[in-house]
């Protein structure tokens, strides 16, 4: 039985493009992108490199998320949430997501462009913590997503939680893209 994509529950958007030097889409993410915060062994806490394009005509902003929805906690497990990058912005760095252990910026919006901030993911800091599903738990699913958004600037500050940056989405969002990768502890 195929697994639910939490985001096709959403409007329909019209897509585009994400591609990743650091996740192909399909197959298993790298140690750079499993969790140091959650003792995964190897595990670097960097957040992938990520470039889009073909964005949708009146795209004002982006938005990118990454969503554990395989998580045994009835409601997924957000590993990053970035806010309000500016449409001038079509790359991300690995590593441009600042992380607990040290390994990412000291200053987790510090590789982020002007105006664009991190929300707590649930491991609970602003910044991108890696892959770290329970053991034998089977291979979870990590849903990369960049958001076009219609407006220049979304109305939350870096205390929002990703679930309400992805309410402000369901009414702002005119284009998706994503790419999956997966992890697994056996």
């Amino acid at each position: 039985m195929a697994k639910h994509n939490p985001y096709s529950d959403l409007p329909e958007v019209e897509p585009f493009t994400v591609t990743s030097a650091d996740i192909a889409d399909g197959e298993t993410l790298s140690a750079n992108q499993a969790s140091a915060f959650f003792q995964v062994p190897g595990g670097k806490d960097l957040s992938p490199q990520l470039a889009w394009s073909g964005a949708p005509e009146g795209t004002k902003s982006y938005c990118v998320t990454v969503l554990d929805p395989d998580a045994p906690t009835g409601s997924g497990f957000w590993h990053w949430a970035v806010a309000n990058l500016p449409a001038t912005v079509d790359e991300l760095p690995e590593g441009a997501g600042g992380s607990a252990d040290g390994m990412g910026p000291a200053d987790s919006d510090a590789s982020l462009p002007e105006g664009a901030f991190e929300l707590k993911n649930d491991a609970g800091y602003a910044g991108f913590v890696g892959a770290a599903p329970p053991q034998g738990h089977g291979p979870h699913r990590y849903i990369v997503t960049v958001h076009a958004v219609d407006v220049e600037r979304l109305d939350i500050g870096p205390d929002a939680s990703p679930a309400l940056l992805g309410f402000n989405l369901f009414f702002h969002t005119l284009g998706r893209a994503q790419l999956t990768g997966y992890f697994e502890i056996p």
